[in-house]
Parts: structure tokens; C-alpha cells; sequence
């Protein structure tokens, strides 16, 4: 019954985290938008403090559930190893824990963190393993899905579904998004949740505190007739049959065990201590080992939310349109633009995962991943398809990790990401002696304006004079010039954002 109840919920959340990357409408966010906030490291970084001491809580009780019910990504992992054991059943062991190996990683997430290393805390958390598999891999064969539906509604006059473009939006995000996958589904394939208790962060931090859990799967000696069919469904590895260990750091309380032993020998019951000491067979080298391990997890543990408070606290002393016009070409900017309520390139360094969700929900196509090794992975604004429309705030709205933090609309209005910059080799009414107006019509906010190009000829051919004071850096300008393959205007990002 309890493994039941477990893959009800890890099916609800699974379902609806992907949802969250596959949705194009903006909808589904209403209904399951809490998912990605409940995800841990997002929570941990933007300080949702009561979504961190409730997980915390979790963990002490039950152990590990999170990672078998709430992450997606160990849940996408237990669908492949569930797939493998089509192939072959039975076929887990027991292995020692990496714990050297864990460790090691778990202080490269720290100092990452602390430093503000964006693009290597996005490569090692795993709900944003997660999402860019499921933005960059599942969310296009979905939106063919929809344009095959559309393209056969519009036949039958039907106007229900309508077509959406399908594009890679970041080819280094969309490998790593790929080769992911493949190392992943290889790896739970044959071993099961190896990725989980050997690399991942997260089950490090939440493995030391399910040490202590007050319910967990307790053997039975009494009964187990040691035939060790616990040990070989055990997708954690971290059953010694022949011991009659468990080892709980790296239990996942997937209650698979329960289920496989005939004799019911495991249950999954509150922690009895001195039962457990009476079948104890380390010795004494052994528990002294495993005490300054555990205090040396502890100690990470306390780094850990040391660092992301310290940052917190840097952080807050620093401070509708056209169709798309076809062969635009990136300008070489300066300073890279990111959106409204990210605040500074800072603050989306040092908070974004590049988990993708931003750039999934973006309905002007004006989101990213960065390709620069610096801040890999992280979105970017760029108008080459679209513009950022004043009324938009989607990416606010979705971002767990406090990034982008959430804004309403008269706020944006009044937030500066960038400023345009005129370039006069390109505009046309200079170069082909033609009429224009096109940044000064849609400027959203006026801050364009036509003057003569010659001071001294009123009749001369009109360019644009921008206010610089009074430009958002919305984009509005820079994707709908007509000059080609650059435009005559386009935006330079600030590092730190203005309001105006």
C-alpha cells in the first residue's frame, strides 16, 4: 500500500512539473506553478524558508521521500530503471556509498554558490537537470503534437488549437540538456538511482539528515531467511542482505523492498535504536567512521545554508506585434540583457539554476540560454523574434529561485534594462533614401523620436533621436527595423537595472 501511495504522488508530480515545461498558453502555471517552488535548491536560494524547514521536517520524519516523490528529475530516473527491469529483473546489488565522491561534489555546489558561479550550479542541481531535458527535449515533440492537431482543426474549420514556431532556442543548452538524458537513463537503466547518491547535491544534504529519520525500512531478523531479494530490488544499492544493514543515507523510501521480501521481514516503522544496535556488526573502527562522517555532512549542511544567506545578504546591500521578420542576426552587445525583476546580471548570476522555466513560458520568444561560459544556460533577452511587451511578466511570475523576481506591470513599465543605441551605417532611410518611422511608431514608451538628419534642411531624410532616459530596453525597436541582417537600432543591456 505505502509503495502505491508513493507512485500515485511521484506520478502527480512528476506530471505536473513537466507540465510546467511543455505549456506554451501560460494556464497550467495557475494550477501547478507551486511545484517548482517546493523543488528544494530553488526554495533554498531564494530563501523560502517555510518550503526548506517543511522538506527538512520531511526528511527527518519519513527520509528521503523527496527524492522519490517531489523531484522529477529522480522520479524520470525511476521510470527508466522501472523500463530496465522489463529486461532483466532482479538485477540491483549492494554497493558501499561514494562517499568521498559525494562529498566533493556537494562542496563544489557550495562554493559555487557562494561565488556565484551560475553556470556550474545549473549543471549540478537536479530539478534544473530536469527542466532543461524537458524544455529542450520533450517540449518540442509536444508542440509538433499541437501543430499536427492544429493543422487538422483548421481543415475541419475548427479554430481550437492553434500552431506554435518549434526552434532550438540554445544549441549548448540543448546538447547538454541531451547528453544528460542519455547519461542519465543509461545510468538508472542498469543501476538504478546511481546519479543520486553518488553526484547529485541534494540527496547528499537530504541523505545526512534521513540518517535520523524517525520512520524508515527496518529488517527483521527474525524472519529474513537472508535469500537477498530485498538487496537486488533495491534501486538505492543500499541493502546489505548479509549484514542486515541499511544503509539510510542513500535510501530513497521508495518502499520497493517491502514489497519483494515473501516473508515480510522489512516494514517500514519507527526508528528503534537499540533493536537495531542488538544485530549491529561494525566494528568499532567502523562506527567511529561513520560518526565523523556524519559530522562532516553536518558541517557541509551548515556551509551550505551559511553561503546562500551570505549571498542573500550581499544581494540586498548591492544593488501584441508583427510577424516575425526572418534573418536577423544577433548584435554583438556589450552587456548582456536580462528580464525585468532580475534587478542585475549580478543577482541572475548568483540565483539562477538555468532550469529553463522562464524561457519555456515566454510567449514573445524573447528568452534564452545564454551560450557563454559564464553564465551558461541562464536566460538572456534577445529580439530577433519578438520584443519584451510592456503587459508581459510571465518569467516573474514562474521563476522558483528568486532570479527574477516577481513584478506587476506598471512596475515594468518603469524598469530600464537597457537603453537602444542608434546605428547610422544601417538605418534606411540614410542608406536606400526611403521613408521609415518604424522604431518611433512602436515605441511602447515615446522615447524615440524622428528628427531631420541635416539640422539645416528640414526635408531632409528623418532618423531616430532616442531618450535615453526614457527607454525601457524592451526591444520594441530593435525587432521591428527593417534594416537587414542587423538593425539600425538595437538594445545594450545595464548591469544593474534603473527605474525610471
Amino acid at each position: 500500500m505505502l509503495r502505491k501511495i508513493r507512485i500515485a504522488l511521484a506520478t502527480l508530480f512528476f506530471v505536473a512539473a513537466t507540465l510546467l515545461f511543455l505549456d506554451f498558453t501560460g494556464t497550467v502555471h495557475l494550477w501547478f506553478g507551486w511545484v517548482a517552488k517546493v523543488q528544494f535548491l530553488p526554495a533554498l536560494l531564494a530563501m523560502n524558508l517555510g518550503v526548506v524547514v517543511v522538506l527538512i521536517v520531511l526528511s527527518l520524519l519519513f527520509g528521503r521521500i523527496y527524492c522519490s516523490v517531489i523531484c522529477p528529475l529522480g522520479v524520470m530516473q525511476d521510470i527508466f530503471g522501472w523500463l530496465g527491469k522489463k529486461s532483466k529483473k532482479n538485477r540491483y546489488s549492494y554497493s558501499p556509498a561514494k562517499t568521498t565522491l559525494r562529498l566533493i561534489v556537494l562542496a563544489v555546489m557550495i562554493v559555487s554558490i557562494a561565488a556565484g558561479l551560475g553556470s556550474l550550479t545549473a549543471l549540478l542541481a537536479p530539478y534544473s537537470s530536469y527542466g532543461r531535458i524537458a524544455q529542450n527535449l520533450f517540449a518540442p515533440l509536444w508542440q509538433w503534437g499541437n501543430n499536427a492537431l492544429a493543422y487538422f482543426a483548421e481543415r475541419a474549420d475548427s479554430y481550437a488549437f492553434y500552431t506554435t514556431d518549434v526552434w532550438i532556442k540554445g544549441t549548448a543548452t540543448f546538447v547538454i540538456a541531451a547528453v544528460t538524458f542519455v547519461v542519465l537513463g543509461v545510468l538508472a537503466w542498469r543501476n538504478g538511482r546511481t546519479y543520486c547518491n553518488t553526484i547529485c547535491p541534494v540527496g547528499t544534504v537530504l541523505g545526512f539528515l534521513s540518517k535520523y529519520s524517525l520512520f524508515r525500512p527496518v529488517i527483521d531478523t527474525s524472519k529474513c531467511n537472508g535469500c537477498g531479494l530485498c538487496a537486488r530490488n533495491c534501486k538505492a544499492a543500499c541493502i546489505d542482505s548479509k549484514q542486515h544493514a541499511i544503509d539510510y543515507s542513500r535510501c530513497v523510501a521508495c518502499m520497493d523492498c517491502i514489497g519483494k521480501c515473501h516473508k515480510n521481514a522489512i516494514s517500514y516503522t519507527l526508528n528503534r535504536p537499540a533493536k537495531q544496535a542488538s544485530v549491529a556488526t561494525e566494528s568499532v573502527t567502523d562506527e567511529k567512521n561513520v560518526e565523523d562522517l556524519s559530522r562532516r555532512k553536518f558541517l557541509s549542511l551548515t556551509a551550505l545554508l551559511a553561503a546562500t544567506s551570505i549571498v542573500r545578504a550581499q544581494e540586498k546591500q548591492v544593488d501584441g506585434g508583427l510577424a516575425v521578420i526572418a534573418d536577423k542576426k544577433i548584435p554583438n552587445r556589450a552587456t548582456r540583457i536580462v528580464p525585468p525583476g532580475a534587478q542585475s546580471l549580478r543577482n541572475m548570476e548568483r540565483h539562477c539554476t538555468g532550469c529553463q522555466l522562464c524561457v519555456s513560458v515566454c510567449p514573445n520568444q524573447v528568452l534564452r540560454p545564454s551560450g557563454s561560459l559564464a553564465t551558461l544556460m541562464q536566460p538572456e533577452s534577445s529580439y530577433e523574434r519578438g520584443y519584451c511587451r510592456p503587459e508581459c511578466t510571465k518569467c516573474s511570475e514562474v521563476c522558483p529561485t528568486g532570479a527574477i523576481r516577481r513584478i506587476d506591470t506598471a512596475e515594468k513599465s518603469a524598469i530600464q534594462i537597457g537603453r537602444a543605441v542608434w546605428i547610422k551605417e544601417n538605418c534606411i532611410p540614410l542608406t536606400d533614401g526611403v521613408a521609415c518611422g518604424n522604431c518611433a511608431r512602436h515605441c511602447p514608451v515615446g522615447a524615440i523620436q524622428m528628427i531631420p538628419s541635416d539640422p539645416q534642411q528640414n526635408d531632409s531624410p528623418a532618423i531616430p533621436s532616442v531618450n535615453t532616459e526614457r527607454c525601457i530596453g524592451c526591444g520594441a525597436c530593435e525587432n521591428l527595423c527593417p534594416s537587414r541582417p542587423f538593425s539600425a537600432i538595437y538594445v545594450e543591456g545595464h548591469e544593474r537595472h534603473r527605474i525610471i
